[in-house]
């Protein structure tokens, strides 16, 4: 979230970076009413003295005026609540500053290759989608899940299923083991406040779903990421220095409605309404986040390196990145049956942005209280890579190889074929 003071002593710079992000504000509008929450909050404290200057006298005369002075004060403190909850809502719904290496760019056309990775498999036969893999092994059952639950779910099952658990498996070792990062198995549920923080709520919660709990419980989200509840691990804290870096990771459902996605990826198992994802989350001093964005994505190419998939990353221009990113990466794994590239990742620094919305802070080697860096990635999608290696790994028989380094997980088992 922006500081309104940042906004205030350079509201030209301010205006200019947010252009960057393609979005329209109406900084004429936040600028009058900072202005006029300063001066109602002047008044105030006008008043207040005032009123503390009278108690002082006890003079009984003045009892009416301080009687007057506070309903005054009690008039400026509604007016005041009222037009800093509308500033307040103006700048949570401002997304944050992209970083000058950003590539400037209103959407993903914009975005830039890095490089690209591994070799493309080469098939005699024309390689079949993920979806008629699954379908013809008996594995994957998207009917029975419409009939159960609606579209956008699917049934993993048998061999299909084991091979998705040993994924999630292997990634979590992999982090744990080699990257250094802590495993947490979290609640599956965030608060209103959470989602605020980590900046799901108030600009998208069209996509969130909300669970119904009885009022007295607030609101409730089924998480988006694990994102979400690792990030705000931290919220309302304030960390010693000595405790940074923190790294977690967590592999867990994650839940979207998809809202914007009509249309899109409707077959198969790329867009769902519920998919299982490994995430990497890190809490860092602010001036580590670019080094630590490196090797977050190092992190996460790593597992594809070890699957042997061959993959491209990308940086996304300013246009196309989060809502809470400053800069952020893609990694985009190869899909045979699309003939492309497809999304498997995306690492990303926010800077102090959430740390800011959530009060998150640090004590640094000064003992000075400053805002936390966040960052999060996939470390990785879990369906996204089953979905890889379905594609990448199969026989013109349909049936499907297992990578070596995923032997171990699955009982030593060389292929997945039909029952």
């Amino acid at each position: 979230m922006h500081s309104i003071k940042d906004i205030r002593q350079n509201p030209d710079l301010f205006l200019e970076n947010i252009k960057k992000r393609f979005i329209n504000i109406d900084l004429k509008k936040i600028l009058k009413l900072d202005e006029n929450n300063r001066k109602l909050i002047q008044q105030k404290e006008t008043l207040e003295k005032e009123k503390k200057d009278i108690s002082k006298k006890k003079d009984k005369s003045l009892f009416e005026k301080s009687k007057q002075i506070s309903e005054k004060i009690s008039k400026f403190n509604d007016e005041q609540s009222i037009i800093k909850k509308e500033l307040e809502s103006i700048l949570s719904s401002i997304p944050n500053i992209a970083l000058k290496d950003v590539p400037i760019g209103k959407d993903e056309s914009f975005n830039k290759e890095i490089f690209k990775k591994g070799e493309i498999p080469e098939f005699s036969f024309k390689p079949k989608s993920h979806y008629e893999l699954g379908e013809g092994l008996k594995m994957l059952d998207f009917d029975l899940a419409t009939k159960t639950t609606g579209s956008r779910f699917v049934f993993v099952k048998d061999k299909l299923a084991q091979l998705e658990r040993a994924l999630a498996n292997f990634m979590l070792d992999t982090h744990t083991k080699n990257n250094g990062y802590k495993e947490i198995s979290p609640p599956l549920m965030a608060s209103d406040a959470s989602m605020f923080g980590t900046g799901q709520l108030p600009k998208f919660e069209n996509d969130q779903f909300e669970i119904k709990f009885d009022e007295s419980s607030g609101r409730k989200f089924l998480i988006p990421t694990a994102e979400v509840i690792l990030t705000n691990m931290v919220k309302e804290q304030i960390i010693n220095h000595k405790d940074l870096p923190m790294r977690l990771v967590a592999s867990t459902p994650c839940f979207r409605k998809e809202a914007g996605s009509y249309g899109k990826d409707t077959k198969g198992m790329i867009r769902q309404h519920q998919f299982y994802k490994v995430e990497l989350v890190s809490i860092v001093e602010p001036n580590q986040c670019l080094d630590e964005l490196e090797r977050m994505t190092n992190c996460a190419t790593k597992i594809l390196d070890d699957l042997k998939l061959p993959y491209k990353k990308i940086i996304l221009s300013s246009g196309d990145m989060g809502f809470s990113a400053e800069k952020t990466y893609d990694i985009e794994v190869w899909l045979p049956s699309e003939n492309k590239y497809r999304e498997i990742s995306s690492c990303s620094s926010c800077g102090t942005f959430q740390a800011k919305r959530m009060k998150a802070r640090y004590k640094n080697n000064n003992n000075e209280t400053n805002f936390l860096g966040t960052l999060n990635g996939s470390g990785l999608a879990v369906g996204r890579t089953l979905i890889a290696v379905l594609e990448n790994y199969q026989d013109k028989d349909g049936s499907i190889k297992i990578p070596n380094i995923l032997k171990p997980y699955m009982n030593n088992l060389d292929k997945i074929t039909r029952n």
